[in-house]
């Protein structure tokens, strides 16, 4: 363990729960945690458990290593879009063709199932949709950012983009523009899963594309566009793509899963999502690599109301307030606390809004008790069926409460 801090663990109660919390998930569940709580703007927990290497046990996690965000990157950059959206550079009503002109040269576009992001499987055909096309020159921004873009969830774009896996971290230059080229040619022409507007379906191929739109209309590329837009007027100094490429030692961060059906390797420095490292590891949906105490930075910017972020009062309340429904409750790119069995457990209230990241992230903000905790894992390190994690999701999130709260 390493030296964790914060005026929390001084709360016996809390310090008990914690550590006996870790003894059931610590190293079953995942070999690695970093864990950061920010209470009325204080931190109040920052702390690291585990081992980078689990096996060997030579390398501790440390509260400054770098876990691979997974879909926690969303945010990120659609917060980013926010802020183009807030400095008067593109309107959520606005279509993605207006942008992205190539997106609508196939068109209408058929409806079929599409790929399950997890299993890889083809999904069925909703019976309704057999003589329904798209036109998809009605996809709106909001249409991306609340999931109703009916667009797939998943396909398999890294294997379009590329005709192997990229080399290892450690050699040379993860991102290649041919790859990204190749990539966005494929999501171009992709069958939807449903019709614009409908429900909420969630999709990776939705916010790829949100991201190419956030790097055309800023000027350059995503990486570059999230820097200026978010990354450095917050100052937050550890969220990177591909960090081993831009300096980060690779002991620094925390490997994911052995990749035996691609990669023939353990992803470890570079991102476990197969579709952002296919494409170079610099992608809308994935990528982002980052500390604990940055995302909690990050999610504690958008409860205070941070200037810096750059967003109106009025477009953050209307990004964490209910604008469709489905498969989850959606604002604009966060996701609303369910009714039941959400991950941010039973005690955080109705009002909150988060993320969670298949590698065992989870970024989750209590408005009403201005409560930001930020929980990073590599749950995927033992496998795609770890499992555990949405429960030690849930158990930690209400052991915080109740901490903060004296119980």
């Amino acid at each position: 363990m390493t030296a964790a801090k914060g005026i929390l663990l001084a709360n016996k109660r809390f310090k008990a729960g914690l550590e006996a919390l870790l003894e059931r998930h610590l190293p079953g569940t995942f070999p690695a945690l970093s864990l950061c709580v920010i209470h009325r703007g204080d931190i109040v927990v920052d702390g690291a458990w585990g081992w980078i290497d689990p096996e060997t046990r030579g390398l501790r996690v440390g509260a400054d290593t770098l876990f691979d965000l997974a879909s926690v990157t969303k945010i990120f950059v659609e917060t980013s879009f926010l802020t183009l959206v807030e400095a008067g550079k593109v309107e959520l009503q606005d279509r993605l063709v207006d942008v992205i002109p190539e997106f609508g040269q196939s068109n209408p576009r058929e409806i079929s199932g599409g790929q399950d992001p997890h299993t890889r499987r083809f999904l069925p055909i909703d019976g309704e949709y057999d003589e329904l096309s798209v036109d998809v020159t009605e996809v709106a921004f909001k249409h991306l950012l609340t999931h109703t873009s009916g667009l797939p969830p998943w396909r398999s774009v890294y294997l379009l983009a590329s005709e192997g896996a990229p080399a290892p971290p450690a050699y040379g230059s993860a991102y290649e523009e041919t790859r990204w080229q190749r990539g966005l040619a494929s999501m171009l022409r992709f069958p939807f899963a449903g019709p614009i507007g409908e429900a909420v379906r969630y999709t990776d191929i939705g916010i790829m594309l949100l991201g190419e739109a956030v790097a055309r209309l800023h000027g350059g590329r995503l990486d570059k566009a999230l820097a200026d837009l978010v990354l450095d007027p917050l100052n937050l100094r550890s969220p990177t793509y591909n960090p081993v490429q831009n300096g980060v030692p690779r002991e620094q961060t925390v490997p994911t899963e052995y990749d035996d059906a691609w990669r023939r390797r353990r992803a470890w420095g570079e991102v476990h999502d197969e579709n952002a490292c296919g494409l170079g590891g610099i992608a809308g949906h994935a990528g982002l690599f980052a500390s604990a105490r940055d995302v909690a930075a990050f999610g504690n910017a958008w409860v205070s109301g941070d200037s810096r972020l750059r967003l109106s009062a009025q477009l953050r309340k209307d990004a964490t307030r209910q604008q469709a429904s489905g498969q989850f409750r959606m604002g604009l790119g966060w996701m609303l606390k369910a009714a039941e069995d959400s991950s941010a457990g039973e005690l955080y209230s109705n009002s909150s809004y988060g993320h969670t990241g298949f590698t065992g992230t989870s970024l989750w903000v209590d408005p009403i008790r201005r409560l930001v905790t930020a929980v990073l894992t590599n749950r995927v390190y033992h496998g795609r069926d770890a499992e555990n994690i949405h429960s030690f999701r849930r158990s930690i999130h209400e052991l915080v409460v109740r901490g903060i709260e004296g119980k």
